[in-house]
Order: C-alpha cells, then structure tokens, then sequence
C-alpha cells in the first residue's frame, strides 16, 4: 500500500461481536487474524491504529465450555473476567504474528466522566500509538455497573476516537452498512452510500441487534456515528465481512455507508462533554431560552428554565430539553439541582438574594454547552 492513497492519520477501527465469531458461538480466529493482517497493514504504511474489541462474554463462555448460568449481572461479570484474558491473548497472538506488539486499555464511563481520568486514559493511549504499540479498548464489564458503563462498544469506540484525536471510526458489524430499510423484511433495500446530516428520519431507519450475540444495533453507531463526527472525525460503517474493509476505508473507497465530518469541529473541552460525563438530570426550557441557545449562541439564564429534574451537583452535565422532552442541547451546570429549584423562572439579578450567593448569571455557560 502506497502512502500517497491513505487519507488519514490515526484510525479507529471498532469489531462487533457478530464480526469476530462470524455469526457463530465462538471467536472466528481465522477471520480476526485476517483483520489483524489489515490493521498490520496500515501500522507498517504510517497510519496509527487503535483497536475497540467487543467478545469478552463470548470469548468467555467459549473458554469455559458453555456453562447453563442465570442470565445475572454478576454471571455476565464472570464472563467477561475469565473472557477479557482470552480474547487480549488471541489478539497479541494474532498481531504477533506481524511483529506488532499490542496494549490493553479496560474503560468505564466513570474514566471518561472525570476530567483527569479523561486526560490520563488519553495519555496512555498516545503514549502506545508512539511507541508503536496497537492500543486495544474494551469496556471493563468486569466492574462495570449500569451506573457506570458506557453500554455499549459502539459509543464506546466513538469517545475513543475523540479520546486519541483520530480522523476516521470505522465500526463494522454483520450488515453491509446503513439501508433505506431493513434488508432483512425488505429485499429491495438499498445501501445509504453517503450520510450528510443525521436526523430524525435516518434514525427511524436504523434496527436493533439481531444476533443475539452483542449489545449493539445500528441504532447505537448511529449514536455513535454522530458524536465522532461533531469532532471533525469520518465515520464508516460497513460489513466485517468484506474483503479488505479496513484498508478500502482508509483509502476512501466505496465501502459501506460514509458519515462526512462536520466543517466546524468542537473544541477539546466540549467534545469532552459530549463524550465523557453522564447526564446527572434535565433542564426544560422555555421557547425563548432555547432560540437563545440553540440559535444565538448565548448562555442558559435562570429566567428561561421551567423545570427541573434529578438529584445533582454543581459541574454536572444536564440536558436541555424542550416541553416534549426533546434533546436540544447538553452542558455543564453551575449551579446544583438544590438552588436551581429556587432559582428557575427567576430573573438572574435575583439569584443572590434567593440563595445568599451566586456563580454567575448563567445557569449553564455557552463555553461549558453543546448544542445538539
């Protein structure tokens, strides 16, 4: 592979289950060294590549022969403990065999939520991309409760991407991409070739998991799909099953369904709140607060906040809701939910007199918010 056909940098290349047994109960070793042949590939042309693995349950279950247990939380933990092992092993095997060397890296939403752990977990995998090293994320369902998992490994990949400033997310699954209709009911359904802009009637096309073997869907790299792409980052979703995908995607030929990046890209800090804190609670804004902030840029102001929901701190990250619940926009608060409840509808010169203190006019600050 010439250099002069790749387009990018630093590429994350995110592997569903589905993709890495083939559909079947156990991890397809014969396809994964396939696609680390790929990946190899493009490390030995100067493209830097990081690597997010689902099939730590299946590699799991493999491992121990199958076991009958109740479908727990605490069972799926043990799953993934005696599977995360594994499925590093095959992968360092695999990649071995190409003369690379391979990193692990186990994240929770909480690594990504706080500030420091964000700036942390990112040093750890530029330190890996220099060196050489291919960087493999995964979830840490091992510890991972639902307070603190990301959920899934498309969103997952998509954080990481923003986490290591890459220019490309490719997530392959078991489907050739996003279709105008379910290609499984539907077998005039064409391929979405090119995506542009994502909005309420894309999302409308995009399904469930089918395979019973991940958490996933194309609803989910939709999600995905979006965040990286409000970062300035191309998405590619395509089948993990077609031949030399990886490479076809980096020298931008016709595979799958392309998101184009978004011309404006958002600064470090606010693709941090995109990607990193969970939402802690919601602000429902009025019909004038949200003209402000979603179409002239201006700050949250007391006076625009009808309700508010859930139990939160100062600096958590709240969504901005219209009277339907609709998302319109996510930011930091500066104020908690406690003073927020004595201060919503209220004029900002108030603030001060109805709590005894103030952090400012704004409830949430345009430099701390993200428009949706």
């Amino acid at each position: 592979m010439n250099l002069s056909e790749i387009g990018y940098r630093r590429v994350v290349v995110k592997l569903g289950t589905s993709v890495l047994t083939s559909g079947s109960r156990q991890l397809d070793k014969a396809h994964m060294v396939e696609l680390a042949r790929q990946m190899a590939s493009l490390m030995k042309s100067g493209v830097e590549v990081v690597l997010c693995t689902s099939g730590a349950i299946a590699a799991g279950r493999e491992h121990l022969g199958y076991p009958s247990l109740p479908d727990t939380v605490a069972n799926k933990q043990l799953l993934a403990a005696v599977g995360q092992s594994q499925l590093i092993l095959a992968w360092s095997q695999l990649f071995s065999i190409y003369g690379l060397h391979v990193g692990q890296l186990l994240l929770t939403r909480a690594d990504l939520h706080d500030r420091e752990r964000y700036l942390n977990a990112r040093d750890s995998l530029n330190a890996l991309l220099a060196n050489g090293i291919v960087p493999i994320i995964n979830e840490n369902d091992a510890v991972a409760t639902n307070e603190i998992k990301v959920g899934d490994n498309d969103n997952l990949s998509a954080r990481a991407a923003l986490l290591c400033d890459a220019d490309l997310l490719i997530l392959l699954t078991d489907q050739k991409g996003l279709f105008d209709a379910d290609p499984r009911a539907n077998p005039d359904a064409k391929l979405i070739k090119q995506v542009v802009n994502i909005d309420d009637s894309l999302r409308s096309l995009a399904g469930g998991a089918v395979s019973g073997l991940g958490t996933g869907g194309m609803a989910t790299k939709l999600q995905a799909a979006d965040i990286a792409r409000r970062a300035g980052i191309e998405v590619v979703i395509a089948s993990g099953h077609h031949p030399k995908v990886i490479q076809n995607a980096v020298c931008k030929e016709a595979v799958g369904t392309h998101f184009t990046a978004l011309e404006n890209p958002l600064e470090s800090r606010k693709q941090w709140i995109l990607a990193g804190p969970a939402t802690r609670g919601k602000l429902v804004l009025d019909a004038g607060a949200l003209n402000a902030v979603t179409q002239k840029g201006r700050s949250l102001l007391s006076k625009g906040v009808l309700e508010v929901s859930g139990q939160f701190e100062r600096g958590a990250t709240l969504q901005l809701v219209d009277a339907t619940g609709r998302e319109y926009a996510r930011g930091m608060s500066r104020y908690s939910a406690k003073d927020l409840l004595k201060i919503a509808g209220k004029h900002s010169d108030e603030i001060e007199s109805l709590l005894g203190y103030d952090y400012g006019d704004a409830i949430v600050h345009r430099n701390d918010m993200v428009v949706l």
